[in-house]
């Protein structure tokens, strides 16, 4: 191995290992992927041969650019999620999932958090299931079960939509998954993978709650049915704005927020106290450090794959791994101890479209064990981080309660959609 190549894997190793343990290094894990980006691009130039200098500007270049898109697509998506619940357009959903019975409320709760999630995405849903469980659940100990639930529900639901989880969105956009494709291969898969840990759960999740649905103030802003309506509409129109124009998913989820920005200006024009509910005010609550972080880990990610390494480090699994479910299983039992993202960006650097074309059966398992391979462990996925941070809910506590029914819900969806491979 060059020593370029050797300097740029231990820099990436380190900065990686800062940022899974970010709550011990004190050190948050976006400032560590934006230097790890710049570090490996400047060994990445400064140690390449001088005739290869104008090729690695070249590939700088379009990497920004995809990146970019994937950029705009997530701040969109963000200013239109966070527009809605300004709106309390949320609220509505509060009514319809609180039961009495513990063991109904599991699956209710459990069956909205997946479609939530395919529509918004996973790391949202859970911020929005975590608050509407603090109202509806108050006790923290009653509800521990319903929030590892939902970490489950929310990266399942995610995985079967290209707007639901960023590792199928950068599939998506990336060409690898065309949107029909996408719904017909991963729903079901996805819908197993939640359905085998609620029934683990439904046998020691039972009897009744103390205390009924705190009612829900009428205080809703001017316009809210119509924001919620529109947002959410627009947010589902995105596959299908790609489908009729053939454009790049960012361009249409960018005419989403434009439409919602005229609504809500319209709505709320002339009147001062409602200046919290436009766009303007809504960029200042957007989590830019989310989307810095996506920056950072991504050039890096191209960093090494400008270099060589992920080509030779396909070659390298490839002779471990006997199949495309092999490889794919592989990254996503990784994904419970790495982030997803930079696997997911790893992946789409190691296998080229000529030799595993858009809609290969490698890149949907690769969608569905990314996404939902996250839940096994509490520090796999964000939504889990999410929880982790709010709740402050404890990694072994996740372990011993959740490990084992999401690992047993991951296999059993890697095991549907082979089934149905063969028919």
């Amino acid at each position: 191995m060059e020593t370029k190549n050797l300097i740029l894997i231990i820099v990436f190793s380190i900065s990686y290992l800062a940022m899974i343990f970010e709550f011990i290094v004190k050190i948050n894990k976006t400032a560590v992927a934006l230097c790890l980006a710049v570090i490996c691009w400047i060994l990445e130039v400064t140690l390449a041969q001088k005739q290869y200098l104008e090729e690695r500007f070249l590939e700088l270049a379009r990497d920004v650019g995809s990146i970019a898109q994937i950029v705009f697509f997530l701040l969109a998506a963000m200013t239109i999620v966070e527009i809605i619940d300004s709106h309390k357009g949320f609220e509505r959903i509060s009514r319809c999932l609180f039961h009495r019975s513990k063991r109904i409320m599991l699956w209710t709760v459990a069956l909205a958090t997946f479609f939530i999630s395919a529509v918004l995405d996973n790391l949202t849903t859970t911020i929005l299931m975590i608050s509407i469980l603090r109202k509806l659940v108050p006790h923290k100990k009653e509800r521990f079960v319903l929030l590892c639930l939902v970490v489950i529900a929310a990266n399942a639901g995610g995985a079967w939509t290209p707007i639901g989880d960023v590792t199928t969105t950068m599939l998506w956009i990336g060409g690898q998954l065309s949107t029909l494709e996408i719904l017909k291969g991963l729903f079901l898969p996805s819908l197993v993978c939640l359905i085998v840990p609620c029934i683990i759960y439904s046998f020691s999740f039972n009897g009744t709650h103390e205390l009924e649905v705190r009612e829900i103030k009428q205080n809703n802003p001017p316009g809210s049915a119509l924001v919620f309506f529109v947002g959410i509409g627009s947010l589902i129109a995105v596959p299908i704005f790609k489908w009729l124009t053939g454009l790049p998913p960012f361009i249409g989820m960018l005419f989403a927020l434009a439409l919602v920005w005229i609504v809500t200006d319209w709505l709320h024009h002339g009147s001062e106290e409602r200046q919290h509910l436009r766009v303007p005010f809504v960029f200042t609550k957007i989590d830019v450090s989310s989307l810095l972080f996506f920056v950072g880990i991504l050039l890096g990610i191209d960093a090494l794959q400008a270099a060589g390494i992920l080509e030779a480090l396909a070659h390298g699994m490839e002779s471990y791994c006997s199949s495309d479910v092999a490889m794919a299983t592989s990254i996503g039992l990784l994904s419970s101890v790495v982030d997803n993202i930079p696997l997911v960006a790893a992946s789409m650097g190691m296998y080229n479209l000529h030799e595993y074309p858009m809609d290969a059966h490698l890149w949907k398992l690769i969608a569905y064990t990314a996404g939902t391979g996250g839940s096994i462990l509490l520090i796999g996925s964000a939504s889990g981080i999410t929880l982790m941070g709010l709740e402050k809910v404890d990694f072994f506590a996740y372990l011993r309660k959740t490990t084992l029914p999401a690992l047993l819900g991951f296999f059993a969806g890697i095991g549907v959609y082979q089934l149905f491979r063969l028919f």
